[in-house]
């Protein structure tokens, strides 16, 4: 038996994720400690208590969900629980809280890492006028063509018929509106604050790689998996190289949670709120065994 660590990305986050670890377990409420301490700002308050529009930020939600599965993994490891695990993965900010479990850096630098991200994600975001759809139970190939007639960008392919474009506003706006033209069953403007992994996200990428090139990453401890190409990963320099990539580039979380399981994973362990990850899971094929886990009573078992 193999099991593979699945970690939350942005949009999963939601007020009160992690209070109940910290409050039951000190391992927990100590990772919050160091992680306010780091940041210079509380950002367990924020996990905690909100208010929502501070909590969904770019720049605060992705340290605080890259903590959150932290204090999961950091649990369940404390349990005794982690010894069946071979492998770790990751949907968009996810991809890096899978390579800090595998340790491909340590707590501290995996956060400051993804503060930084954040935080140039989301000045991108305050520069250009981006948005996202979701299209529904449509094909890759015919998602793609919708792309390419109105220059925008599949953002991610994160389950059979279950694909995220993104682009400047007024052309996804209007890729949505052919979209419905052309029959397509669902298709959906989303709520967020720009256009991720598109190439409106440049000036990020750029910024972050810059950033990253003074950091030391390490060889993982377990198998990783990058979202730009869905396959395994493990030289320290190409990981690298994926997380600028995978700032502009689709994620490819459908042929990632493929890999894992053509790789020899029997069960999917989904570390963070809402479900989301076993969710797509069950839509890529029905007889994965998937796991979810969120909050303390989740860990009881």
């Amino acid at each position: 038996m193999g099991i593979a660590l699945l970690f939350a990305g942005q949009g999963a986050q939601k007020i009160g994720m992690g209070q109940s670890l910290a409050e039951g377990n000190a391992t927990a409420q100590d990772l919050y400690a160091r992680a306010d301490a780091v940041l210079g700002w509380k950002l367990s308050e924020t996990s905690f208590q909100g208010p929502d529009e501070e909590l969904t930020k770019t720049s605060v939600c992705q340290p605080a969900l890259f903590v959150h599965g932290m204090a999961l993994h950091g649990i369940l490891r404390e349990q005794g629980k982690l010894d069946g695990v071979t492998a770790a993965l990751g949907l968009s900010l996810g991809e890096l809280t899978a390579y800090c479990a595998a340790g491909v850096f340590n707590f501290e630098t995996g956060l400051k890492i993804v503060a930084e991200r954040g935080r140039l994600m989301q000045v991108a975001c305050e520069q250009t006028t981006g948005g996202m759809a979701a299209v529904i139970g449509e094909s890759r190939e015919d998602v793609v063509k919708l792309c390419e007639d109105f220059d925008i960008e599949a953002a991610n392919f994160n389950a059979p018929g279950q694909i995220i474009i993104s682009g400047e506003k007024t052309k996804v706006s209007a890729a949505v509106e052919a979209g419905k033209a052309r029959d397509m069953k669902r298709v959906i403007m989303l709520n967020v604050a720009g256009a991720y992994h598109s190439r409106l996200m440049q000036p990020a990428r750029d910024a972050f790689a810059a950033y990253l090139d003074e950091i030391p990453f390490f060889a993982p401890q377990l198998k990783v998996y990058t979202n730009t190409t869905g396959a395994a990963i493990k030289d320290p320099t190409a990981i690298k190289a994926a997380l600028v990539n995978q700032v502009v580039s689709s994620v490819l979380w459908e042929d990632c949670t493929r890999s894992a399981v053509s790789d020899g994973a029997t069960e999917l362990w989904e570390l963070g709120p809402g479900k989301v990850l076993a969710g797509m899971a069950k839509r890529t094929d029905r007889s994965w065994v998937t796991h979810s886990f969120a909050e303390m009573a989740d860990l009881a078992a």
